[in-house]
Parts: C-alpha cells; structure tokens; sequence
C-alpha cells in the first residue's frame, strides 16, 4: 500500500468538512456587454452555498452610472445579480475592480463583449485584483487563462484530485499506472467535447453524488489488494479509470458551463482548459512519487494497519460527500 499519501488523504478530509471553502475556489464570472453605445448589460456570477456567498462586489469605473435596479438571483451554487450601467467614454482602457478578492482563493472570468470587434475573455486574481479592459486580445491571452483555470480546477477540485490519488494507489506498476491515467484523461476529453459541442448536459448535483460514489468504489478496491482472487478493476484498472473519467468529464463540463466559454474561441478555450487538467494531473502524480520516494528511503516500514489507512481515509472522505450532496438533491 502507498502509505506515503496518507498525509495527502487526510488533508483531503479536512477540507471536506468545509463545504462553502470548498466551493470558494470556483472562479467567479462577470459579463458585461454593451448593448448601445457606452452603456452595458453587467451579470454578476458570484459562488454561494445556501444563504451564504463570496464577499466579491464590482466596482466599475467612476464615469460609469447604474440605470435601474439590481436583480439578484440564486441558482445552483451561486447567486447572479444583473444590472445596466451607462460609462461616459466607454470601458475600454478604464480598470474594473473586484473588492475582496485577494482574501478569497477564487478568480474571476471577466468576459467583455463591445459593439465592435470580438469579445475579450480575461482572468483577475488575487494578486492583481484590478483589470484594463484591453482593446485587443490576442488567442494566447486566452489560451493561458483557460490552461490556469485547467490545472486550478484539479489541483482544487478535491473530489476530482482524491481519484487520481486513488488510482495510484491501486496501480503498483508504472506502465500500467500511466496507462490508467492516460484512460482517464482520453474519457473525460470525450464526455467534454460532447457536452461543448453535442448539447449533452446531466444535472449537476447528481453527477457530483456519483463522483463522490466512484472514489468510496476504488478506494474499496484498494483494500481488496493482495487477495486470491483479484477483481476486474485491479486487472485492468484502466477499463475502471476510463468508465469513471466520461463521469468526472461532466462535473469538467458543468465547472466549464458555470466559468463560460469564448464564443469566438470555443475550441481553443477547451483545448487549453483539458491540458491544464491533465498537467495538474501529471503534477500530482509527480509530487506523490517524489512522497512515496522518500517514505521508502527515509521511514520505517509502516505498520499493517498504517498500510490501510489511506485508503479507508478516502473511502470516509468520498462517503460523507456522498451523502452531504445526496441530502442536497433531496432539499
């Protein structure tokens, strides 16, 4: 067993136990197009759990005035405000800020759409929580911030990270482990560019119920490791990594549905958005090598049940999310 990543998996059930700063490092979006002449249509998209959601507010330029009230909606983990704004001169060159954003651990996806020329598509962190609304934008702007946003959402998306971890530990060679992660990654690439381009959509609370589901089964197949009989997952793990990777493709596509996608780069956005999930991929799987390395070479021989360990960590972890988001669909 691959003790080493203990640590990793604890880590993992601590963040559990905090479901709104779990959800806190889903980016926030904000659109604003312009619909005449200096005056825009501004929606807000700021990530919520139940009553309580990010403290992230706009600020836009000085010379720009609202027209009308602001109307605030809940949806599914968010709520979205929406109102008109009228800005003498226009917003081009001017800076939008993001109040709070460099105490959160979310981004946020600014999408500008003007009267004239392709919308621009930029990223705001906490580093720079202020932005000029540039008047061109080149395809590599957007390419870098859909490739972040990609290895963000693995190294973040904890349900999406446990797996992977999972499947190291239940694959002892490394031929048949890239094999494994490779399955992985061609199946959620599938189930992505279905969603993108096929119009297939599953409800977003059930596919994250069965996420949960799929880390508590191969966690269960760690366990069953050394047996007489080994199962068909531990012979083939990919045939298991390639199922479960078209089910994690769709909580992919739902993240990707709530940051949005560039009309006018559709496909590039994609692209670069899956090679960031796999880079983050590779990137764990580096540093949990680089764990096991040394727990070989510097640690005592764990004991039995220290062997086991991890893997009913993970099953606990995948169990309680399990139920925390099946007792949500039913609310």
């Amino acid at each position: 067993m691959r003790t080493g990543l203990l640590l990793a998996l604890l880590a993992m059930a601590v963040g559990a136990c905090k479901p709104l700063h779990a959800h806190e490092v889903r980016p926030a979006f904000l659109q604003i197009r312009e619909i005449a002449p200096a005056t825009y249509d501004v929606l807000w998209k700021i990530p919520a759990q139940g009553d309580l959601r990010l403290a992230l507010d706009v600020t836009l330029p000085l010379a720009c005035r609202p027209v009308g009230p602001t109307r605030s909606t809940p949806v599914d983990g968010a709520l979205v405000q929406r109102w008109r704004s009228t800005c003498s001169g226009g917003l081009a060159g001017r800076p939008i800020h993001i109040e709070n954003l460099g105490t959160s651990l979310t981004d946020v996806i600014l999408r500008f759409t003007p009267l004239d020329g392709p919308p621009r598509t930029l990223r705001i962190d906490g580093a720079a929580p202020s932005v000029l609304i540039p008047a061109r934008q080149s395809s590599w702007e957007v390419a870098g911030s859909y490739f972040r946003l990609g290895v963000e959402h693995i190294l973040f998306g904890f349900d999406h990270l446990l797996f992977v971890l999972c499947l190291l530990m239940l694959v002892d060679e490394l031929k048949r482990l890239l094999v494994a992660i490779t399955a992985f990654t061609v199946a959620h690439s599938i189930t992505l560019g279905v969603t993108t381009f096929g119009g297939l959509r599953l409800a977003t609370a059930p596919v994250e119920a069965c996420i949960a589901l799929s880390i508590a089964f191969v966690a269960a197949e760690i366990l069953k490791k050394g047996g007489a009989a080994p199962g068909a997952t531990q012979r083939w793990p990919w045939l298991a990594s390639f199922g479960f990777g078209l089910l994690h493709g769709f909580g992919f596509a739902a993240a990707l549905r709530d940051i949005g996608l560039p009309d006018e780069a559709i496909p590039l956005a994609l692209l670069t958005f899956n090679v960031g999930v796999e880079a983050g991929q590779v990137l764990i799987i580096a540093l949990a090598l680089a764990v096991m390395f040394g727990w070989r070479r510097f640690c005592p021989p764990p004991s039995a049940w220290l062997r086991r360990a991890p893997a009913y960590a993970a099953g606990s972890v995948a169990c309680f999310w399990f139920l925390e988001r099946t007792l949500h669909i039913l609310r």
